[in-house]
């Protein structure tokens, strides 16, 4: 049995044989079912873009704490150091990070309560970078969505009607290297299952990422810059009734250089009023849970991670 994350083209599914499709669709529901995390390579997120936003973000960091905290808007903009921590844990997470969300269009903003982005000033190309990737991002997740509808018992377009104006959120984290007065027992971020359906998160400049695996072993989910990461979370292990967990993963301190770690992953949500009932297809796995909409769920769960 492998010990390692499986490693997916998504280019075999946008643009591979009917067989190849077929395999990625196969292959994408049983590495999710076997780990909650695939790697995928050839997808269709450009290099550049990804090498500039990285860049970006590092001179986002770079500035004064009072610069950062002046763009502080609820769930955009900056969230300072040691405001989130997992679920079950009473300390803090050693990171901080920016929170981009979808545009409220007005078409958007028919469907779902999006609040406006905060952009930094004095960062040149800074929104168009990072709407751009926060664009391309959502394509990949949708991609990925239409490709593990069929195992579910659904039709390939399924997820795109509620997930199109879901209030997904790209965040930009910030790791700083681990002070001598860090509270006892904090890490980088503790062991935690993200709330969303899908994370996608690009290839981290820094180690540290470990997921449990299902015998309790943590194991490094490492690969190359320019690939990406994605994992299922809390919604889509509700949805399927468990027929896809969300493992649980964690980022560890440092054990080499303690040099800051830049990461950014994409939350992929869907839009509030979709409930998350368990499909058809997956209700006979175990007792469902009761109903709650997603946008009761992701409440919920900021709550208790301290953001709400």
């Amino acid at each position: 049995m492998t010990t390692h994350v499986p490693e997916l083209r998504l280019s075999d599914f946008t643009q591979g044989s009917e067989a190849e499709r077929a395999r990625f669709q196969h292959d994408l529901f049983a590495g999710l079912q076997r780990w909650g995390f695939v790697i995928l390579g050839d997808h269709n997120v450009p290099t550049g873009l990804l090498d500039a936003a990285y860049r970006m973000s590092a001179d986002l960091f770079a500035l004064p704490d009072a610069v950062k905290l002046a763009s502080a808007r609820g769930l955009r903009g900056y969230i300072p150091f040691g405001a989130e921590h997992a679920k079950d844990s009473r300390s803090p997470d050693l990171k901080a990070f920016w929170q981009i969300g979808r545009e409220p269009t007005p078409a958007a903003l028919e469907v779902e309560p999006l609040p406006a982005n905060v952009w930094p000033s004095g960062l040149a190309g800074f929104q168009e970078t990072f709407q751009s990737l926060y664009d391309a991002l959502d394509g990949t997740g949708r991609l990925l969505l239409s490709a593990l509808a069929p195992s579910l018992g659904l039709p390939g377009d399924w997820f795109d009607s509620r997930v199109r104006y879901g209030p997904s959120i790209l965040r930009l984290l910030h790791y700083p290297p681990v002070s001598a007065d860090a509270p006892p027992g904090a890490v980088r971020s503790a062991a935690h299952e993200d709330i969303n359906l899908l994370t996608i998160l690009v290839a981290a400049r820094g180690a540290g990422l470990q997921l449990r695996d299902q015998d309790g072993a943590w194991i490094p989910v490492e690969t190359e810059p320019g690939k990406l990461i994605v994992d299922t979370g809390d919604m889509m292990a509700r949805l399927t009734n468990g027929v896809i967990g969300a493992t649980t993963h964690r980022v560890v301190n440092p054990e080499g250089p303690n040099v800051s770690r830049y990461s950014m992953p994409f939350f992929l949500h869907p839009q509030s009023d979709l409930s998350l009932a368990a499909l058809p297809s997956c209700q006979a796995e175990r007792r469902p849970e009761p109903d709650i909409t997603a946008g009761e769920f992701l409440a919920q769960r900021l709550r208790e991670i301290g953001l709400a």
